[in-house]
Order: structure tokens, then C-alpha cells, then sequence
């Protein structure tokens, strides 16, 4: 739909919510992905950015110089305490914020909400640790303001909030959701509320997560001895024990039977659509609505596989307004779990029937790795640089694609020319949260 205002529910005006930056700073091939061109020329080819080392993950590397660059006039006094989100979100959101040009130095950003959404803690635990352990007696009165300020800064997971508001001088909305890997996916839904009710007239959006490869490798040695305990009690309706480091993540594909993690951050930058056209903005696109539900279990890790909440969650974004029929490109969440997959072809033979076979749905996960709490935008980003460039990427290390699929994976490493305007994009949290994310191109 055209203009500037869409009816809501209740009859009045509400405004679109524009995409108008996109911002990266996610593992690449010899250097960090940094912009849309350098996301595209990853995804497009099916390229991995997995390295393994004992456990296959996906490292950003991030220079002091390549971020000193993009932001050159933090004070030390801060920055010296920055951990690597810190860093990662501070980054996508510069870049997010020249792709959009818009200026944080300049006042841009001043009445702006700054939502950042953070999955895991691992990047917290030094700071948190060096003040637990710290001993007041021996410590200088500068080495104690000094834990402080790291502190303050990096033990909880509002870390990147914290310093993005404080860069951008924001005044609007500042805060952090976590719910693992939907959490920047339920801001994007905060973010599109908070413009249509004219709250505010620019969000920028920000998932990072940063994960111990320490951690990873040690869960994986765990989990050798505890594989060959459950195979002995295993019966044929339960699960492989997941995850399996030392192998590549494949989602949609028959041999998927393990995770690999990646680490970096996505920044999206969404605007009233009055505003994006005051400034004379480009616009990659809308985001037309987003729905959040959950499972229903009692088991607090599992998912249940019928895909049922997944189907209510993308009705939900439909409404009365919109058909599934006009969607013919979904993008999923699948990491390599079977389950997920599961799921995913379960909800998608309910949403579509025998239509379903035709329908075009592929994951880029095994792209930059399983990253957490950055999903949720990469997957706005991703999708809606597909709709603009009329093709789908494939679905990253998927070559032979698994007998229960509903969809057409997209496997191999080409992409597939397809001229639509209307797109669904999944993500999902351990415990059965389910969250779709419904896209529209500029006009549509």
C-alpha cells in the first residue's frame, strides 16, 4: 500500500514504518562485513565465514584501527573498557547510520529510540569477574574508579544501550530487550509500534552477541561423554543430542545434525515514512508488522514441532489486510536443528497447502554462524535486499535438501530471480518463543 498512513484496528491514522540503513559488522573472509554491497556479496554466493578451530564459529576480527576509523572521538576513558558488543554494536550502528546518512555527532539521532536486543552474556563475564574479584585494600583509588566505570558499563546486558544512546545524545526511548535469538527481532516489532503511533519518528535497532569459543569447545567435550550415556537410553522418537561443533552447520539439508556459532552485530535503521521523505531518505523497504508467541510447554528448552504458534504468530501479522497468498518468500530461521526444521515445514504446509511447494524459503545461517540476538535484523536486512534486487540467496551449505522439507530450500550457490513485494522473516528462542516479522518493499 502507497502513502503515508495505513488504517489500524481501531480507525485511526497509523504511519509507515520505513527501513532506510542497514549497518553490519559480522565475520567475513580475511576482513569484517560491513555494509549492505559486502552482506550481499557473502549471502548471494552461499560463501561460509566459519573457520574452524577444534569447533567451527564465525569470528568478526575487528581491528582497533578498522573501529577508530568509523569512530574516532570516543573518549578514551570510555572506550578503554568497551568489550568486543560494545564494540560490534557501536560499529553496525555507524554504519547503519552512513548508509541512511544520517549524522549521531550532529543531532540526528538526538530524539530517536535506541533499542538494542542481547541473547547471550558471555562478552560480560571478564568485567563482571574483575570486580568480584577485585580486593578494595590493595587497589588504587584510580584503579577503583576505573572498575567502575567498566562495571557500569559491561555487566549487564543493557551494555550496548548504554553506549549507543550515549553516542547518538538521545533523549527518545533507550532500552534492551532479551529473549536470545528473537531479541532484536521483538524490537523491530517495538521499534514499528513506536513509529506508528508517532512516539517517535526514527529507531535505530541494534542485535549483537558475542559467544566464548572457550565455552563452545568445553560444551563440546561435555556433551561426547554425555552423548554416548543418552544414545544407551535413546529411543526412536528422541532427538540426537545437539549441538555438535566439530561439524558445518547445514540447515535444510539432510546431513544438518549440529550449530555453529558466530559472533557481531546487525543495526537497522527504520523511519516514519514522512520523515524518511523530508530528507529525501532511500528506502529498502517496510516493515509492515511483527508478532511475538510462544509454545505453550512446560519443558522450558524444548519447541513443540507441529509449528502451530509459528502459523498463529504469522496470522497475527497478516490480520484482515494481507493473504498468506501474496507472500511467496519467507525467510527462515533454521541453524542446522532438525527440530527447527521440523517446525518451520510443519507451520509452512499449514500456511500455504499444496501451494506450499512452490514457496521460496531459505536461511543464511551457515553464512556468519548462529549469532544470537543479531537474527532478528539480519534477517529484515537480508530479506528486504533480496526484494529490492529481485533474486533469493541460496540457503548457505544446503546441497542436498532434507525428504521432509515443504518449501523449495534454494539449495546450491546461486541465487533465484523473484519479483516480489510482500516477505515473512522468522526467529525463534529456546523455550518455544516464535516471532514473524512481516515486509513489505517501499510501495507495496
Amino acid at each position: 500500500m502507497s502513502g503515508s498512513a495505513a488504517p489500524s484496528d481501531g480507525g485511526r491514522r497509523t504511519r509507515d514504518a520505513v527501513v532506510t540503513g542497514l549497518g553490519f559488522c559480522l565475520p567475513g573472509d580475511g576482513r569484517p562485513v560491513f555494509t549492505a554491497d559486502d552482506v550481499w556479496d557473502v549471502a548471494s554466493k552461499g560463501n561460509s565465514s566459519l573457520l574452524q578451530d577444534d569447533a567451527y564459529y564465525g569470528s568478526v576480527h575487528l581491528s582497533d584501527a578498522m573501529f577508530d576509523e568509523r569512530l574516532p572521538d570516543i573518549p578514551a576513558f570510555f572506550s578503554r573498557h568497551y568489550t568486543a558488543a560494545h564494540r560490534f554494536g557501536l560499529v553496525s550502528m555507524a554504519e547503519a547510520c552512513s548508509d541512511a546518512q544520517l549524522d549521531p555527532f550532529s543531532g540526528d539521532l538526538t530524539d530517536a529510540a535506541i533499542l538494542a536486543g542481547r541473547g547471550g552474556v558471555d562478552a560480560n563475564i571478564d568485567s563482571y569477574l574483575s570486580v568480584l574479584q577485585a580486593d578494595p585494600e590493595t587497589l588504587s583509588v584510580a584503579e577503583a574508579l576505573e572498575l567502575f566505570v567498566a562495571a557500569e558499563q559491561a555487566v549487564t546486558p543493557s551494555d550496548v544501550a548504554l553506549v549507543q544512546g550515549a553516542l547518538a545524545r538521545s533523549r527518545g526511548p533507550n532500552f534492551t530487550v532479551s529473549c536470545g535469538c528473537a531479541s532484536s527481532a521483538v524490537q523491530i516489532g517495538n521499534a514499528r509500534r513506536m513509529i506508528a503511533c508517532g512516539e517517535v519518528d526514527i529507531a535505530v535497532v541494534t542485535g549483537v552477541d558475542v559467544f566464548s569459543v572457550k565455552l563452545i569447545r568445553n560444551i563440546q567435550r561435555l556433551l561426547q561423554g554425555a552423548q554416548k550415556t543418552y544414545d544407551t537410553i535413546r529411543s526412536d522418537d528422541m532427538p540426537e543430542l545437539l549441538p555438535s561443533f566439530d561439524s558445518l552447520m547445514r540447515p535444510y539439508d539432510r546431513r544438518a545434525d549440529c550449530i555453529n556459532h558466530g559472533e557481531g552485530s546487525v543495526t537497522v535503521i527504520m523511519e516514519s515514512r514522512e520523515h524518511a521523505s523530508r530528507r529525501g531518505a532511500h528506502l529498502y523497504g517496510q516493515v509492515l508488522a511483527q508478532a511475538t508467541t510462544r509454545d505453550g510447554l512446560a519443558n522450558p528448552l524444548a519447541s513443540e514441532e507441529t509449528g502451530s504458534e509459528l502459523v498463529t504468530a504469522v496470522r497475527r501479522c497478516l490480520g484482515d489486510r494481507w493473504e498468506i497468498g501474496q507472500v511467496p518468500y519467507v525467510h527462515g530461521g533454521s541453524d542446522g536443528n532438525v527440530v527447527v526444521t521440523a517446525f518451520e515445514a510443519n507451520a509452512i504446509k499449514e500456511l500455504y497447502g499444496s501451494a506450499a511447494q512452490d514457496l521460496l524459503m531459505t536461511s543464511q545461517e551457515g553464512c556468519f554462524g548462529h549469532n544470537g540476538a543479531p537474527a532478528g535484523c539480519l534477517g529484515v536486512a537480508l530479506t528486504l535486499l533480496m526484494m529490492e534486487r529481485g533474486e533469493v540467496c541460496p540457503t548457505a551449505n544446503c546441497e542436498q535438501p532434507a525428504d521432509n522439507l515443504t518449501f523449495d530450500p534454494v539449495p546450491g550457490v546461486l541465487t533465484r530471480p523473484l519479483d516480489f513485494d510482500y516477505a515473512l522473516s522468522f526467529n525463534y528462542q529456546v523455550g518455544g518463543v516464535k516471532s514473524a516479522i512481516l515486509l513489505g518493499s517501499p510501495d507495496a
